[in-house]
């Protein structure tokens, strides 16, 4: 994200991504691992693995980011297709 400290470095290699997801999985069980912004760039496949890796919680629609997010209906239908469901928190849904 321009402006940012790390704006100038090469993206991330997809299965690299995708390993990290798995080892923060591993190494914090209880956590919330997290999908943000730049998820639009990731596309839905690669999205999909996050999740079997070990991922269980998104920014949903339209959150507060600097980057765009897909659309709420493209993630409802995502997580769908994935058997996934979603939770209501305090303010909004969280995938569980």
């Amino acid at each position: 994200v321009a402006g940012t400290p790390l704006a100038d470095q090469k993206p991330l290699d997809p299965l690299e991504f995708v390993r990290t997801i798995a080892v923060a999985r591993i190494t914090m069980p209880r956590a919330r691992v997290r999908l943000s912004a730049g998820r639009q760039e990731l596309g839905r496949a690669v999205q999909a693995m996050c999740f079997q890796a070990g991922a269980n919680s998104i920014f949903y629609g339209e959150q507060l980011l600097t980057t765009g997010n897909p659309e709420a209906e493209q993630d409802r239908k995502l997580l769908a297709e994935l058997g996934l469901k979603t939770k209501q928190s305090c303010k909004a849904e969280v995938l569980v």
